[in-house]
């Protein structure tokens, strides 16, 4: 493995809270922002970043003064290589003990110590400590980079992308991806779609958990063309046709001219009172409302959305005693309700007027067809993935109410099966996953008290359920919902506060924020966060028909047993 690696520069400098220095022996031009160093030093082999490439001169007068011309070309080169160099500075964050050279009996006797159980055996660990002045510094080579990130043959080992120097390929582990809720950032344009369907290819090729993706743009469902190079993009279902079931919103919805395995209508007697109290800032609702909305549960249960909606605000006339005709309330308009029940009229109406926007939704019905979301929470227990499509109802307003809703009940599922497998033993819970775009509309500081999806992020995975946010503005994030995401892979960001935001809770924020900042626009993200071992810029993997060859053509010969036990015979 050493043999392999390139050497870089040696060891100057610095120190666990200021980074290490190390002086370069090659051109500076050779090594990236970013790049992932080795420091050899006896036993030990430290892992860290570049943070920052700096030019020096022994003497400022060399730096200042162009020697060429002024000296023969061989001493102007012989002095340029002489007094004026560069220095790296490398974040340090991981150790690992290698042991003394190997085929020694030095090494033999380190190794027999270990097989014996005398001494752990060498495990990757934080920084601790420093090696000494002039240890050689490496670029990483493909044996490190699977040390630290896992090895590409193996199950679960998700290659994510490669690195910039040496196009070596770099993993995420799926296993421990899927623990905790986790974020996928960028700025508009940065690709951050493509980034999110290579993610659940595979999510779903691992097939260690079921994916629930709230697409409310349709992108991820069926084929796609490319908003910018206008090629064609291939959609999940496409490539796990038996695994994925596209829902598509309303009853006889299309998504791209083409019909969903099955459609989703919202049942009015699903629409809970907290329901609509998430939609206080899209509706505009007053604070008055919840007192409302609370009566109208009161008087008639969980048929409360239905009643209300059917109330008219009509007036009819009536005769007094003395035969004079005056004009009441209807008795089934929303003032005669709330006369009767001691709510504000003013305010009842109101709550009535602004609801209008849900009533005449073609998605939310008395008696649906079928009880489509049961069918939903069916499909993702029996290890099937559900992409529901928005279709042409991809405003906020719709993606706030459907989105909450079902997240709820999903939960809600998730969790009697998880007491149920703690109390009586049952069937262990499918981990499943919720893909949520323009995550901040459903996750800033208003929403996130009154959200399913707050809850879920901070349980992390109590309950089986993590969530995969997706999102261009991340500062607009809950900040405590920030703090509790897993992994982040995050594109170039433009604004301070999402770069601040992505950050947030990781050492070395410092160094970091500027290799963010400098990330290509496209093609190139960093990973960070408790899912990987340490923060690392990398090229993305390409989301094209190679991709499909590499993570689907490894796939073993299934035998016609295994096919008809899929096929549920």
């Amino acid at each position: 493995m050493q043999n392999q690696r390139v050497k870089i520069g040696y060891l100057v400098g610095g120190g666990l809270k200021e980074n290490f220095r190390v002086r370069l022996m090659v051109s500076p031009q050779e090594i990236q922002e970013g790049a992932f160093v080795v420091i050899q030093s006896g036993e030990w082999n430290y892992y860290g970043i570049v943070t920052d490439i700096q030019l020096g001169a022994t003497d400022p007068r060399f730096a200042d003064e162009q020697m060429e011309g002024r000296f023969p070309a061989h001493i102007s080169k012989a002095l340029h290589g002489q007094t004026l160099y560069a220095n790296l500075e490398v974040l340090p964050n991981l150790m690992l003990e290698v042991g003394p050279e190997l085929g020694t009996p030095e090494y033999k006797q380190w190794r027999g110590k270990i097989d014996a159980g005398l001494k752990d055996e060498p495990r990757i660990l934080p920084v601790k400590n420093v090696p000494p002045h002039h240890a050689q510094v490496f670029l990483a080579n493909e044996g490190d980079i699977a040390e630290i990130f896992g090895d590409p043959n193996e199950k679960g080992n998700f290659i994510i992308g490669y690195t910039r120097e040496q196009n070596h390929p770099v993993c995420i582990d799926l296993e421990k991806f899927v623990q905790r809720s986790s974020g996928v950032f960028g700025a508009t344009g940065t690709g951050k779609s493509f980034l999110t369907r290579l993610v659940l290819a595979g999510l779903m090729h691992y097939n260690k958990a079921s994916v629930f993706v709230l697409d409310m743009h349709n992108e991820y469902g069926f084929d796609d063309v490319a908003s910018d190079t206008k090629k064609p993009v291939t959609g999940l279902k496409t490539k796990f046709k038996s695994k994925v079931r596209i829902v598509g919103l309303g009853a006889g919805s299309t998504i791209r001219e083409q019909v969903p395995d099955f459609n989703l209508e919202i049942s009015t007697g699903d629409i809970s009172t907290s329901d609509i109290e998430t939609l206080t800032r899209e509706l505009n609702l007053k604070e008055t409302t919840p007192t409302t909305l609370e009566a109208l549960y009161s008087s008639f249960r969980g048929e409360w959305f239905a009643r209300f909606k059917a109330m008219n605000r009509e007036e009819v006339e009536i005769e007094d005693e003395k035969g004079r005709t005056k004009r009441v309330p209807h008795p089934d308009s929303v003032a005669a309700w709330a006369n009767e029940n001691g709510v504000n009229v003013m305010a009842a109406e109101a709550l009535h007027d602004k609801l209008r926007r849900l009533f005449g939704k073609p998605y939310i019905v008395e008696n649906p067809a079928a009880d489509s979301v049961k069918e939903i929470i069916a499909s993702l227990e029996n290890g099937q993935h559900v992409i529901l499509s928005f279709g042409e109802h991809e405003n906020d307003l719709d993606y706030l109410l459907v989105s909450n809703l079902l997240t709820r009940k999903i939960r809600n599922a998730w969790e009697r099966k998880t007491n149920e497998f703690r109390t009586h033993g049952r069937e262990e819970p499918r981990q499943l996953i919720i893909v949520v775009e323009e995550a901040h509309k459903l996750l800033n500081r208003e929403m996130a008290a009154q959200t399913t999806f707050a809850t879920i992020a901070r349980e992390l995975r109590k309950y089986y359920v993590t969530l995969l946010i997706v999102d261009q503005r991340p500062s607009q994030i809950y900040d405590e919902v920030m703090s509790q995401l897993g992994t982040r892979i995050s594109g170039w960001l433009g604004d301070e506060d999402d770069i601040h935001a992505v950050l947030s809770g990781l050492a070395g924020r410092e160094a970091l924020r500027g290799m963010l900042a400098r990330l290509q626009p496209k093609e190139e993200v960093l990973l960070l966060g408790w899912g990987v071992p340490m923060p690392l810029p990398v090229r993305s993997r390409r989301y094209d028909e190679e991709f499909w060859k590499e993570l689907l053509g490894g796939r073993e010969k299934r035998s016609k047993e295994q096919n008809l036990k899929e096929l549920g015979f």
